[in-house]
């Protein structure tokens, strides 16, 4: 990643703890670590059986018998919480912690919940209707974590946030420039890319659902496009 995130000045205004996104975060590691414990070829079974395949999701080919053990549909919630990797995971949280708390505090614990759970649903529907003959199935966090990243973008674009720049170095910059970059960069490999491993549409449609939602779900003191620049200024 070229821009890590750290930390943002954006303090909570309506809530007094995150506590939907420390619960997704915490439910996301538990279940990796029981991934772990299952072995790899385990695992593997577990990511056909709970990820979304559009083979079988819209395709109307189900998965073999020893695997078809959830229907398709149901497999658009498990999907969102197992994870191929270290990495794939902690990616995931870190953006999901740094932007989930502003976005639960915007929309409110039970409505971030749904809007959680809905951007990671319209990410799977958009992995699997772009590339409907895929039978390789898809899991993570990515696309409900891109919704985050959507609603930040439109209700938060000009906070300030600490971000690691190649993993080494500290600046701080305002949020629609590190998310916008982020939006460019999921567009490009999409376009150009050949890198088959990564589920770039997922990414887009869970950003659109989250820009979506966040309209509809978000407070009504919580204007778009954020506060203007002197109510987040430094006393």
């Amino acid at each position: 990643m070229v821009f890590v995130p750290i930390h943002d000045k954006n303090a909570l205004k309506f809530i007094g703890f995150q506590r939907v996104t420390f619960g997704l975060i915490v439910t996301n590691i538990a279940v990796f670590l029981w991934q772990l414990s299952l072995g790899a070829k385990q695992s593997m079974a577990l990511a056909i059986i709970a990820g979304v395949t559009p083979t079988s999701l819209i395709g109307g080919a189900p998965l073999p018998p020893d695997f078809a053990l959830l229907p398709p549909e149901f497999t658009l919630f498990t999907y969102m919480f197992l994870h191929g990797s270290w990495m794939h995971l902690i990616a995931n949280m870190i953006f999901l912690w740094v932007f989930g708390d502003n976005i639960e505090d915007a929309l409110g614990h039970l409505k971030f919940l749904f809007f959680y759970l809905a951007c990671g649903v319209a990410a799977g529907y958009a992995h699997a209707f772009m590339d409907a003959q895929s039978g390789a199935p898809m899991i993570g966090a990515s696309g409900a974590t891109a919704g985050v990243i959507g609603a930040y973008l439109l209700l938060y674009p000009r906070v300030k946030v600490w971000v690691l720049v190649l993993m080494r170095i500290p600046m701080r910059l305002p949020a629609y420039w590190i998310l916008a970059f982020w939006v460019g960069f999921q567009i490009y490999f999409m376009l150009f890319s050949n890198d088959a491993t990564t589920a770039w549409w997922a990414h887009i449609g869970g950003f659109i659902a989250g820009i979506i939602l966040a309209v509809l779900l978000r407070r009504h003191e919580i204007p778009l496009w954020g506060p203007k620049p002197d109510e987040n200024a430094s006393p």
